[in-house]
């Protein structure tokens, strides 16, 4: 399809499963034709220009350091370098803003009504139970009827960190002992709530047993499985991880730690792996207002901050030059 819409010189750039709209996404490129004659060279206009080629380069080049020092695992680099190679942007953030919106899909989570339970899962220690408070503290604010749940009753302590939350938030947790009750309690939320949010614990991705009680979970009703994943962790193991909760019905991820993080290829590692949809992200201990979507730009600023501190600086520049010269 590729060959009969652009050619044969056509080359595919990237792949990927869109599970949301239940295809596959398909990016492809061709370069400029050109042809040599009398009038010298026709076709493709200015892309033989020298410094196009130099700038195109350099970006390569930065966008590679930044690759490495993110320690993002080859394939996925490979796939970055790629795409931003065949768009040819001159300067470093556009090139990685196109790049990973070509590249990865975004999915932020609902700040109104919502169809389907939302259940937080991923490794011990990942931040799930905050996610869920952040969560809940975000939808009360906004003047939701929110639910909670925690299928967390065996580990000890597990109910009663979550538990703090929900009575600053007047919420009554429910308790969820087995897959069939989970399904009784959640179908009972969702006849009077807003939005339904469940906690679970943390499991061993790499445990048959564990990953099949959270299978049987996931699949005692129609909900959204979303993995909740810690930043700094090895890239290869977040993407072994993601590829292992993605065969169980998760969809999307929301990373975790992120201010303590100065490695983040473990996510782009998990997202490109797993096939999962970037949603919001945790960037803050702080309950309210702990949790922002995450956009191609948002992201982009996460790996490289200095693009955060580009734009204030324009930004700053720009109410500067208002003032001085009044205009409003």
């Amino acid at each position: 399809m590729i060959r009969e819409t652009l050619g044969d010189e056509a080359i595919i750039v990237a792949t990927g499963e869109d599970r949301a709209k239940g295809g596959v996404r398909v990016t492809a490129a061709v370069e400029p034709s050109f042809e040599i004659g009398s009038d010298g060279v026709t076709g493709g206009s200015g892309w033989l220009q020298y410094d196009d080629e130099q700038d195109s380069d350099a970006v390569t080049e930065e966008l590679t350091e930044i690759m490495l020092r993110h320690c993002v695992p080859e394939d996925v680099m490979d796939h970055m370098i790629s795409c931003a190679t065949v768009m040819g942007f001159d300067d470093i953030e556009t090139a990685l803003i196109c790049t990973l919106e070509q590249l990865y899909s975004y999915n932020p989570l609902p700040l109104g009504r919502h169809s389907k339970p939302m259940i937080m899962v991923g490794p011990p220690g990942s931040g799930k139970t905050l996610a869920v408070a952040k969560m809940a503290a975000r939808g009360v604010m906004n003047g939701l009827n929110i639910g909670v749940i925690s299928t967390d009753t065996m580990r000890a302590g597990g109910v009663e960190q979550l538990q703090a939350f929900t009575d600053l938030l007047k919420i009554d947790l429910q308790k969820a002992t087995s897959p069939k009750n989970l399904r009784s309690i959640s179908e009972n939320l969702m006849t009077r709530c807003d939005q339904v949010i469940i906690d679970t614990s943390g499991l061993n991705p790499f445990d048959k047993d564990d990953v099949k009680a959270l299978a049987k979970l996931i699949g005692s009703t129609d909900m959204q499985a979303i993995l909740v994943l810690p930043a700094g962790i090895d890239a290869d193991e977040a993407g072994e991880m993601a590829r292992v909760f993605a065969t169980i019905g998760v969809t999307e991820i929301l990373p975790t730690r992120v201010d303590i993080a100065r490695r983040l290829g473990s996510l782009l590692a998990a997202a490109h792996q797993g096939g999962l949809h970037f949603c919001d992200v945790s960037s803050t201990p702080k309950v309210a207002q702990g949790l922002v979507p995450i956009t191609p730009k948002s992201l982009s600023r996460l790996l490289v901050p200095r693009l955060n501190k580009t734009a204030m600086m324009q930004s700053d520049s720009y109410r500067s030059n208002n003032h001085k010269t009044g205009i409003t």
